[in-house]
């Protein structure tokens, strides 16, 4: 490395670059730092962390101030340097501000210990129990450092929670539904219809109301069964998140004649969700299993998946 290439990483370095940017320039010191904080994390000392994140900062320090001209020298002081602020940022951008906190203290918080809960936090919730559009991005960077991850769903699907819904899906279906028409049945906390309205795509959200013991209905997700619903508004688009199995009210949307897209989000195991008698029998709309857009349902381990069923063009 010549020094000139140096002085030139270290300025850019100093610009505080986008901590995406960052991890994808430097993949190898970005996966050092994975490991060294999931190993201190798995102790459950929030102590250490602070430690740790000092222990950069000075080795970084010295490095900077005594590196000579040789190769060598000048690629370990860079390296140092990126490897601590990454470090930092990393912790920054999860939120972890209270180092000296107990561990299992924190509350209104899922029930982990103090790192998988402010991952999973930050990952999937705006506060409490309200998910946000998750990004991709960083759940695929930390989704694989938690060893709590299956504490997530039996957490919340007592709450009317089946799975995490990305940004990038949330700007598919604002594609897909584009300025038709949409109705969500079944919407349950209203979840999905919330981002898409925020994302601008015109939409209804409706709701038996039926799991008011479990789940908090906002008063903007109408209080009407399917079949209701889809003569009221003869929607275009049609959107249900995980119905029940074994459901009675799908064949109400195959036969509302105004409905050109039934888009279901479910699981890639029948028996979980839907009426599959209901989706082979008819014979209105084509079946397709979008695996693109099931990989961009969360988490990964769920197995969920997005079908979407398209009206066939008259013969």
């Amino acid at each position: 490395m010549k020094p000139i290439v140096y002085m030139e990483a270290m300025n850019w370095l100093r610009s505080k670059p986008a901590f995406e940017e960052l991890c994808a320039r430097y993949p190898v010191e970005w996966e050092a730092v994975q490991q060294e904080i999931a190993v201190i994390a798995k102790r459950g000392i929030a102590a250490e962390l602070k430690a740790y994140l000092g222990r950069l900062s000075v080795q970084a320090a010295q490095n900077q101030a005594r590196h000579g001209q040789r190769k060598k020298s000048l690629e370990a002081s860079l390296s140092d340097a990126i490897h601590s602020y990454m470090a930092h940022e990393a912790v920054k951008k999860l939120c972890l501000t209270s180092l000296n906190a107990d561990a299992g203290v924190k509350k209104g918080k899922l029930r982990f210990n103090w790192f998988n809960g402010f991952i999973i936090q930050n990952l999937l919730f705006s506060k409490g129990l309200e998910r946000k559009p998750a990004s991709l991005f960083w759940f695929r960077l930390w989704w694989p450092l938690l060893w709590q991850k299956k504490r997530l769903m039996p957490l919340v699907q007592p709450k009317g929670i089946y799975c995490f819904y990305s940004r990038a899906l949330i700007v598919a279906l604002k594609t897909l539904i584009a300025s038709r028409s949409c109705l969500e049945i079944a919407a349950g906390d209203g979840t999905l219809t919330r981002f898409l309205q925020t994302e601008g795509v015109a939409l209804t959200a409706t709701d038996n109301h039926g799991w008011k013991n479990a789940v908090n209905y906002p008063e903007w997700v109408i209080q009407q069964d399917a079949r209701a619903a889809l003569a009221a508004y003869a929607p275009e688009v049609v959107i249900c998140s995980w119905p029940p199995a074994e459901n009675d009210f799908e064949r109400d949307v195959f036969n509302t004649p105004s409905v050109q897209l039934y888009i279901v989000i479910g699981s890639r195991h029948q028996i979980a969700f839907g009426n599959w008698k209901d989706y082979q029998q008819q014979s209105t709309f084509a079946l397709e299993k979008n695996e693109k857009l099931g990989a961009w349902l969360l988490p990964p381990e769920l197995g969920s998946a997005v079908y979407l069923f398209s009206r066939k063009p008259l013969s």
